[in-house]
């Protein structure tokens, strides 16, 4: 009997020690997949800006997976994936004054910087809704203030109930899967 729940007992810390042996391999795989590049540079736009870190890194992995040169087939450049007609009247005397070249967006930093600056001002010109900042980053402007105007896709409280582009419907989805990887790899304790 004694010896019975010796093995018992080895068993179950074998087991226990497995279990955490592939809850840590789980987290390396997962913090491969959603790493923490340009940490200095996300770090500093995240409090210039008030952007919560876990939502740079979110945007970013869903824009360009960390990659500086990336291009879409639509023209949107860098690690945040702006067009050049929206960094260009970011530049400008409206906003942060700098006039730079829409070449400077394959810069990380600018990329960052500009991307957090534009999501602070959509955060703020959407009623501090995020799902509906996530929409107007992928949309336009344009498109979700024309949703929200129609009953059809606004839920009359600043959000947005449906989204009629199913690309921007999945990006939503997306950027929202990663914060919540982020939150739970690095935020949350």
């Amino acid at each position: 009997m004694r010896k019975r729940i010796i093995v018992i007992i080895l068993i179950v810390a074998v087991a226990v020690g497995l279990a955490f042996a592939i809850d840590g391999i789980m987290k390396v795989s997962e913090k491969k997949a959603h790493p923490r590049a340009f940490e200095e540079i996300i770090s500093q736009y995240s409090e210039e800006y008030g952007i919560p870190e876990y939502i740079l890194y979110a945007v970013i992995k869903t824009e360009s997976d960390f990659d500086p040169s990336a291009e879409s087939s639509a023209g949107a450049r860098g690690l945040m994936q702006m067009m050049p007609n929206t960094f260009l009247w970011l530049t400008g005397s409206d906003h942060l004054n700098e006039n730079l070249p829409a070449e400077a967006l394959y810069n990380p930093e600018v990329s960052i910087k500009y991307g957090a600056y534009y999501l602070r001002y959509l955060y703020r010109k959407f009623d501090y809704n995020w799902d509906t900042v996530f929409a107007a980053y992928n949309a336009g402007e344009g498109n979700v203030r024309a949703w929200l105007s129609d009953d059809e896709y606004s839920d009359g409280e600043g959000g947005l109930r449906k989204i009629p582009f199913s690309e921007t419907k999945n990006y939503v989805k997306k950027v929202n899967s990663n914060i919540e990887h982020y939150k739970n790899l690095y935020y949350e304790k």
